[in-house]
């Protein structure tokens, strides 16, 4: 997957959780800081990263480093998600549910922040895992990369949209911008050679019969 350029997006930043994290040594012990950070755009565009420093104004800009670094194309239907999606991350497993415009993001905890960054305004989230933010966070961008483009599956299986997923043909011709898809251009060219082999052998056979 191409890397994406964070400075050409309009990116949000948002703080997800800050942990306070103390170390014992000879000496006594020392405080540092771990901050989990979510960056997007609102418009397919999103990022997780986390970053540790002594203070939390160094933390956080660790992590928005780290989450510009870690940015992805999430694949939209409207203002839902493709089809349904369930992943894990370490002990954490997170599943998405498309929903219906006007049901809102109905999630709790690390996951809504990602999705709201995402763009996504309409989607059922659930936590079946682990409650650890951090892997919940990484199980939802998991989610997300998994995520498929409807035209672009159909083309591999060589299927009609029609038929693989019929609720997103009918949202389209309601919104009047659905094109029914053709097959593959391979599969076109093919036809098209085969039948121009089959023109040109009964040309073939019917000067053959004229000359005898």
């Amino acid at each position: 997957m191409p890397r994406i350029n964070p400075d050409e997006l309009d990116l949000q930043e948002q703080v997800i959780r800050t942990n306070k994290v103390q170390k014992t040594h000879k000496g006594g012990r020392t405080l540092s800081w771990n901050v989990l950070v979510a960056v997007g755009d609102r418009k397919g565009h999103v990022g997780v990263g986390l970053g540790k420093a002594a203070g939390i104004p160094d933390a956080i800009r660790k992590a928005i480093e780290d989450a510009k670094k870690q940015i992805i194309e999430v694949p939209l239907v409207g203002t839902t998600i493709p089809h349904e999606v369930e992943m894990p991350y370490g002990a954490a497993l997170v599943r998405l549910k498309p929903a219906s415009p006007g049901t809102g993001v109905v999630a709790g905890g690390a996951i809504r922040p990602v999705l709201e960054l995402a763009g996504i305004r309409d989607v059922l989230a659930k936590s079946l895992g682990s409650r650890n933010p951090i892997n919940t966070a990484r199980a939802t961008m998991e989610c997300l990369k998994a995520l498929k483009v409807p035209e672009r599956v159909a083309e591999v299986r060589e299927r009609p949209l029609r038929e693989l997923v019929p609720w997103l043909v009918r949202k389209r011709e309601e919104e009047g911008v659905f094109e029914e898809f053709s097959e593959t251009t391979e599969s076109t060219e093919l036809e098209a050679s085969e039948e121009s082999g089959v023109i040109e052998h009964a040309d073939a056979m019917q000067n053959a019969t004229e000359k005898n």
